[in-house]
């Protein structure tokens, strides 16, 4: 699938501000799934950009605006194509589930994977987490593919999507307890059950297309989403997206990944001034012929 995508970020502050410091993750990886075929960034007022590749891999262009201005604009255009899933590989390449698991437990990984499987501020594993990982004891005996792909189905039908219920500070503790949620939340959970059991998880943050699933090729607006990759022994890392029903495939652009939504967040800075401000974020994606 061809996808092109617009990503319009734009800060207005009551007065004006001065030196602007900022980072941007907004570039699509190009990986065995994805090709980026043309990516822009537009930053107003007019100012410099340069690069670099942070510890997890992902593409980071930083920008400063020193003079006095009342408004900031950045905008990414991009256009990356994507294949289908193979849910088949994934789950073929796995190890047999005793050998897989006792992998999991393994100094080697524990050494390799040390990152994806410490806890962090967003995904600390309370009393209420572990009684919900623990409380499916139907999941015993799973392989690891299988025991993740059951509790990305758990999430999406014991809570319920509810942009009201949180915000971008929500942690895993508070979430769980009012069991409604938006897709970060549901991202942050299932890595914190992951880790829970040994499992290497991250956290995911790129572009879900659905327009064409809603009446013909129409737009569809505030498109960012999150989910998760996690490591199964044997077949590597996997996508799971415990807000949709759905296999990570030809719908899905991957900006980048890391521990949780702190590692990932696509524009984050400081200035000098007021701190009265509005911010205005616009997604669209659109299918190419």
């Amino acid at each position: 699938m061809k996808l092109w995508i617009s990503h319009a970020t734009e800060y207005r502050y009551g007065s004006p501000v001065t030196d602007s410091v900022n980072e941007i993750r907004l570039t699509p990886c190009t990986n065995e799934r994805q090709s980026c075929y043309h990516h822009a960034i537009m930053i107003e007022p007019n100012t410099s950009l340069f690069s670099y590749e942070d510890y997890f891999g992902n593409r980071v262009h930083c920008f400063s605006v020193n003079s006095p201005h009342q408004q900031l604009a950045i905008r990414t255009q991009m256009t990356v194509v994507t294949k289908a899933a193979d849910v088949g590989e994934a789950k073929g390449n796995q190890l047999p589930a005793d050998k897989a698991w006792r992998w999991l437990e393994g100094e080697e990984t524990q050494n390799r994977f040390a990152e994806y499987l410490l806890p962090t501020s967003y995904t600390t594993l309370t009393p209420e987490v572990f009684g919900f990982v623990n409380g499916d004891g139907s999941s015993d005996g799973l392989g690891v593919y299988e025991w993740l792909k059951r509790l990305s189905g758990r999430i999406r039908e014991e809570f319920v999507y509810d942009p009201s219920a949180t915000d971008v500070q929500t942690k895993v503790s508070d979430m769980i307890m009012r069991k409604r949620g938006v897709c970060q939340d549901f991202a942050h959970l299932m890595i914190t059950a992951g880790r829970s059991r040994g499992i290497p998880v991250r956290y995911v943050s790129g572009y879900h297309f659905v327009g064409d699933l809603q009446g013909g090729n129409a737009d569809f607006e505030q498109a960012s989403h999150a989910w998760v990759e996690a490591f199964v022994p044997g077949a590597g890392w996997v996508g799971f997206d415990p807000t949709n029903d759905e296999s990570i495939g030809e719908r899905y652009v991957k900006l980048g990944h890391g521990r949780d939504y702190k590692d990932i967040v696509p524009v984050k800075g400081v200035y000098r001034g007021t701190g009265e401000q509005r911010l205005s974020v616009v997604v669209d994606v659109r299918k190419l012929e």
